[in-house]
């Protein structure tokens, strides 16, 4: 009987104790609020939250009001009998002062410790900039200049690299594949800006927690995570909008539906848009506009004036995106996460192959990318407090992907619609794991293993008689790519003041590639090649907060990128009269860079954040002419072309200096600006010496935002300085259908600006309007080495309901 009621008296203890517990997380992201403290009105009775943000009530009365105080959240009052589901969500102060990020060892650590700059898009700010697509939210960032060579598409460019030297991830998993190419890639609009809770850009190497491409910056998105009750009731929460764009006559609808239990949460998410034919500004330069285009009737191509030449025909495509995810936690400190992503477009066309001319026709008739799905699922177990002497959190993360993606095009006139088709299934496995070694020491280490198989098809149809022939693909069918990974991270905090981190990285990458299928079109000399190769990177940093004003950062770091499918095997038509042909030697890449930190804060009214950088890219992949079996010239779908190949053939220098201004005028009024100057040289093993051609011309945006209750203003401009046709990388130079046109014929860059203003309305709890005005003084203008031209002015609409 004494058994019975010790027994009864611990677990009404226990269920007591437990039901006094609540968690204490981020408003926006979700995310746990460690140190956060918890205290009454005459703060005799106290507590603080742990590292999961869980705190316990059990000193507090039933009744009693509790305050709740963080470093980097407003203070909240709350009664503690009104606390709904046992969760307390904190608001952010000042956005950017000091986060938590991510993606600079796979755990939270705070922004400040971190020695590169790491920009962060929270879920707030992207809902506000209402971006049509992921490259339009990375954009909208200040810091990462956009390339979109059609509407279906938009290529990142950070610190002067880009493409397949830049590193996507998804929650925590990486996008790249064997096939990113160095040309410009379109990927990033798989992913769906509606479900992305937030994203961290990380500018400058990565190398070291991610390993291969990652030599000019990190863009890492975290999709939405489901949010549990905590409770033996029901959560639900789902979010229903809907958007409408004039410049490209823009439907879009999006549902997102939310149910948390206990310990099972759900996320759904899909969305639909729409876009039709774009059109451009009406004041700028006349080269731009689309006075023709070619329409085929019964088999027969057709050269029909445009009706409108600002509008870009044809641009328009739709998309799907899907996201399912779930979560179960078992226990407070172990998560168990399943993600299936989905995306997909239809039928999209490459917008500058088709403005090119030849003679007095246009070259092609058509020239379209087919849809780019995107399939991604992934298992994820967390544990984030352990008594191992190997670690205090553990992460393991499975995935699988498949990408698949074709081109097909067909020269005008001509009956030959070239057709080739690309797929690659992925597989990763990583283990990330962090130990406290002293109050003032974390280790963080992990491994990692890749492997890419690529398939692939060429195919010649022709439209007349129905016939299809085989042909050369653009890659040898398949190939493989892998990569295994172990690295280590340190970060020594002696004191609030200072902190140094220091990694280093071990990778190795193994390519097998076989050209049999192909060697029926290009009699290579070799049937097989392959890559073994390894590389050590490193980096160090250190950051310095003397006081509440100053802040200063120091970085040294090394990364590299291995040659993959794309680089040693791929066939394709880089430009009129030009095959890029395979080439078996080759090696990887190597950066080194520096990067040099200042932040200054007056009293968090004026804040000013500077950053200047270094890097020195040893053996750059470039595309130079080549022969092959002696021949500096082929045939190639019809066309005798000059053959040229990706070779180490370079060595380049990259340097910039970026300068961000916040000032907040009151609590309401603020000032937000960036600026970014860039530069950068390639030279060669055949003496050029030119620009570097991912190198953006100086651009900058500036914000003028006010908020106060239900309504959010903003006024802001974005501007872009030009590049003459010297500055332009050589490969650009002859470009004369994608740029305009100088007082001597020459292509260049001109510069250009626009004005713009956005406003959200939030009626109630449910009901929000966002309206933007993009670019009112309706300018005609491209970004740099983009083949469209950028929206007119731009009515956007959005109506977004809280279910």
């Amino acid at each position: 009987m004494k058994f019975f009621l010790s027994l009864c008296t611990f677990l009404l203890i226990s269920v007591s104790a437990h039901s006094q517990r609540v968690k204490i997380l981020e408003e926006t992201t979700g995310l746990p609020v460690a140190g956060a403290v918890i205290y009454n009105a005459s703060k005799v009775k106290s507590t603080m939250s742990d590292i999961d943000g869980v705190a316990n009530l059990g000193q507090f009365s039933s009744d009693e009001i509790i305050f709740v105080e963080h470093l980097l959240y407003q203070i909240s009052s709350f009664r503690t009998s009104d606390i709904a589901n046992r969760t307390i969500y904190l608001k952010a102060k000042i956005e950017g002062l000091e986060e938590i990020v991510l993606s600079a060892s796979k755990f939270q650590q705070s922004k400040r410790d971190i020695p590169q700059k790491i920009i962060n898009i929270s879920a707030k700010s992207i809902v506000f900039s209402n971006p049509q697509t992921s490259a339009d939210l990375l954009e909208s960032s200040g810091n990462v200049f956009i390339q979109k060579s059609q509407m279906g598409g938009g290529s990142p460019m950070i610190r002067g690299l880009s493409t397949n030297r830049l590193l996507i991830t998804v929650d925590g998993v990486r996008m790249n594949n064997a096939i990113f190419r160095g040309g410009n890639l379109q990927n990033v609009i798989s992913i769906d800006p509606f479900a992305i809770q937030n994203t961290e850009v990380t500018l400058g190497a990565g190398s070291v927690v991610y390993g291969s491409d990652a030599l000019g910056g990190v863009m890492s998105f975290y999709t939405q995570n489901p949010r549990l009750s905590y409770a033996d009731s029901l959560y639900f929460k789902g979010h229903v909008v809907t958007r409408y764009a004039t410049a490209n006559k823009e439907k879009t609808g999006h549902v997102d539906l939310n149910f948390g239990m206990k310990k099972w949460a759900f996320y759904s998410s899909i969305s639909y848009t729409d876009f039709d034919d774009l059109r451009m500004g009406d004041h700028g330069p006349a080269d731009y506009i689309r006075p023709e285009y070619v329409r085929t009737v019964d088999g027969t191509d057709q050269l029909v004036a445009n009706g409108n030449p600002l509008i870009q025909v044809p641009t328009g495509y739709d998309q799907i995106n899907f996201l399912q995810k779930v979560r179960y936690e078992p226990k407070e400190d172990w998560t168990f996460d399943l993600g299936l992503y989905y995306t997909t477009t239809s039928d999209f066309s490459r917008y500058d192959r088709l403005i090119r001319y030849k003679g007095d026709n246009l070259r092609s008739a058509e020239w379209n990318y087919g849809p780019q799905r995107w399939f991604m699922g992934n298992v994820q177990v967390t544990k984030l407090s352990s008594n191992s002497n190997l670690y205090d959190k553990i992460q393991a993360t499975l995935a699988y992907q498949n990408f698949q993606e074709s081109r097909m095009d067909r020269d005008y006139a001509k009956p030959d619609r070239n057709i080739r088709e690309e797929a690659v299934d992925a597989l990763s496995a990583n283990l990330d794991l962090e130990k406290q070694l002293g109050t003032r020491t974390e280790l963080f280490y992990g491994l990692e293993y890749i492997y890419n198989h690529v398939t692939s098809s060429g195919n010649e149809e022709n439209i007349q008689t129905g016939t299809t022939v085989p042909t050369v693909s653009r890659y040898p069918n398949g190939s493989d790519w892998q990569s295994v990974a172990a690295y280590t991270s340190l970060k020594f905090k002696p004191n609030p003041k200072f902190v140094f981190q220091t990694g280093m990285r071990y990778n190795h990458v193994v390519l097998n590639a076989d050209f049999t299928q192909n060697n029926a079109y290009l009699y290579l000399p070799y049937t097989n090649t392959k890559i073994n190769t390894g590389a050590f990177t490193g980096t160090a940093g250190v950051n310095w907060n003397p006081n509440q004003t100053l802040a200063l950062k120091f970085n040294a770091s090394s990364a590299f990128r291995a040659p993959n499918i794309d680089d040693i095997g791929k066939v394709f038509d880089s430009e009129p009269g030009a095959v890029v042909v395979p080439n078996d030697d080759l090696k990887p890449e190597h950066a080194y860079g520096l990067e040099l930190g200042l932040k200054l804060n007056f009293e968090n009214r004026v804040i000013v954040d500077m950053a200047t950088y270094y890097t020195y890219l040893d053996n750059t992949l470039v595309r130079r002419d080549f022969t092959l079996n002696g021949e500096s010239e082929i045939m190639y779908d019809g066309e005798l072309s000059t053959v040229q190949a990706i070779q180490n053939a370079a060595e380049s220098r990259i340097y910039g200096f970026e300068v961000g201004l916040m000032v907040n005028f009151t609590d309401a009024l603020k000032l937000k600006s960036n600026y970014n100057i860039i530069g950068g040289r390639e030279e060669d093993d055949f003496g050029d010496n030119t620009p570097l051609r991912h190198a953006a011309p100086q651009f900058g945006d500036t914000h003028l935002t006010w908020q106060k209750d239900k309504l959010q203003l903003d006024a802001f401009a974005t501007y872009n300085s030009e590049l003459s046709n010297n500055q332009l990388a050589t490969s650009e130079q002859g470009k004369d259908y994608m740029y305009a046109l100088d007082a001597n014929g020459k292509p260049y860059s001109p510069s250009w600006y626009t004005l713009n203003f956005r406003t959200q309305y939030q009626f109630n709890k449910a009901v929000s309007l966002t309206v933007s005005l993009e670019n009112i003084t309706d300018q005609r203008y491209k970004t740099y080495s983009s083949g469209i031209a950028a929206p007119g002015r731009n009515l956007i609409l959005s109506l977004k309901y809280t279910l």
